[in-house]
C-alpha cells in the first residue's frame, strides 16, 4: 500500500458536514427528522460510496467495508427517493447501518494501528465500539430510540466527522 501525500479534502469535508450535521441534530430535535432526510441520505450515499472503494482498493479486502458500502449506499438511495420512509429506515435500517459500519471500522483496526499515531486508533476504537452499542440499543428498544434518535444519531455523526478530519490531516490510506 503506497502512503497519500496530499491533504485528504473529500475527509476534510465530510468531517466538517458530519459535525454540522451532528450539532444540528442536538439543537432542533424536532426538525431534525424532516429538514434534512436529504441531506442523510447524501451523506450515506458518500460514505457508502468510500467504503465500496476502501473495499476496492485494499490489498485485504475487508468484507465489512462492503457489507457497509452497500448498506450505506441503499439506506442514502432509499432516503433521496423515498423520504416518507424515514421513521421506518431509522428504526430499523439506520441501526444495521450503524452497527455494520462500526463493525467495518473494528475491523480496520490492525492496518489503522500500523498507518497511524496510537491515539487515532484509540479513538476509532472507542467511538465504533460506542456507535456499535448506540446502533444495538436502537434495535433492542426501538420506541426508546426514535424518542432519543436525534441525540443518538447527533452523537455517532459527530464521532463519525472527527474521525474523518483525523484522517484528513493525517497520512493514512492509500493514493486515491
Amino acid at each position: 500500500m503506497r502512503n497519500r501525500s496530499r491533504f485528504g479534502w473529500i475527509e476534510l469535508i465530510e468531517g466538517i458536514l458530519l459535525i454540522i450535521l451532528g450539532i444540528f441534530s442536538f439543537l432542533r430535535p424536532d426538525s431534525m427528522l424532516s429538514g434534512f432526510v436529504m441531506f442523510f441520505g447524501l451523506i450515506a450515499l458518500c460514505i457508502g460510496i468510500l467504503d465500496i472503494i476502501f473495499y476496492v482498493r485494499t490489498e485485504e479486502h475487508v468484507g465489512f467495508a462492503l457489507i457497509s458500502g452497500c448498506l450505506s449506499v441503499l439506506a442514502g438511495l432509499m432516503l433521496l427517493v423515498y423520504p416518507g420512509a424515514v421513521k421506518w429506515a431509522f428504526s430499523l435500517f439506520f441501526p444495521m447501518w450503524f452497527i455494520a459500519h462500526c463493525i467495518s471500522r473494528l475491523s480496520q483496526l490492525p492496518m489503522i494501528r500500523i498507518w497511524t499515531v496510537k491515539w487515532h486508533y484509540y479513538f476509532i476504537m472507542i467511538a465504533n465500539i460506542i456507535g456499535l452499542f448506540l446502533g444495538i440499543f436502537m434495535l433492542i428498544r426501538p420506541v426508546a430510540a426514535l424518542i432519543s434518535l436525534s441525540y443518538l444519531i447527533g452523537i455517532d455523526l459527530i464521532l463519525l466527522g472527527i474521525d474523518s478530519i483525523i484522517l484528513a490531516f493525517s497520512r493514512m490510506g492509500s493514493d486515491w
